[in-house]
């Protein structure tokens, strides 16, 4: 029980930075994809879809630079000016890439042990990258379920985790298998 009330407050701790006040100045982004990465000024925010409707994210006022990326597709980038007190908003349908050639081996982070439950409960919404290119957020890589198809070859990975901090790691994608990542100060296995 107490466990379960810990959760509950811990969720709600790490939603209050996300609430936006009436007076406050933000920024609401829909794309297509609505998982591409939402990235001002370089820093890594989140999925854009989480910041469309009713979400919005705190921003100061003035001119910021933005950025919508997916593995996917081409990046987007554009610069708003945020006046303050108001709410800037911002539409993008992102261009498909040429699909990558295989064979490919799925990548996964922790494989989904219990571990891995807390950076998702914690909303660990870090950004994983491969030869720095973005691929995608920590918890899409963080489930038994989940992991990122790529294909065969040696790549740098870099996870920029709001829980565990940042970890750069060489690794190689074998063609056919489910390559494990073990990342936040847990011992590969």
């Amino acid at each position: 029980m107490r466990l379960k009330l810990f959760s509950v407050a811990l969720l709600s701790m790490m939603a209050l930075p996300l609430m936006a006040a009436d007076g406050d100045t933000k920024i609401r982004v829909r794309s297509g994809p609505r998982g591409a990465g939402l990235f001002v000024d370089g820093k890594y925010i989140g999925p854009a879809g989480r910041f469309s409707v009713p979400e919005s994210y705190i921003i100061t006022p003035g001119s910021h630079d933005i950025a919508l990326k997916d593995p996917r597709y081409e990046d987007f980038t554009t610069k708003v000016d945020a006046k303050a007190g108001k709410t800037t908003k911002l539409s993008a349908k992102l261009k498909k890439k040429e699909e990558p050639k295989g064979p490919f081996g799925r990548l996964r982070l922790k494989g989904g042990e219990a571990e891995s439950f807390w950076s998702v409960a914690a909303g660990d919404i870090g950004a994983i990258y491969l030869n720095g290119g973005f691929m995608g957020h920590v918890d899409e890589l963080n489930d038994v379920k989940g992991g990122l198809l790529v294909p065969a070859g040696t790549y740098e990975l870099k996870v920029q985790s709001q829980v565990y901090g940042e970890f750069t790691k060489m690794v190689t994608i074998e063609p056919g298998k489910v390559n494990r990542v073990v990342y936040g100060g847990t011992k590969e296995k």
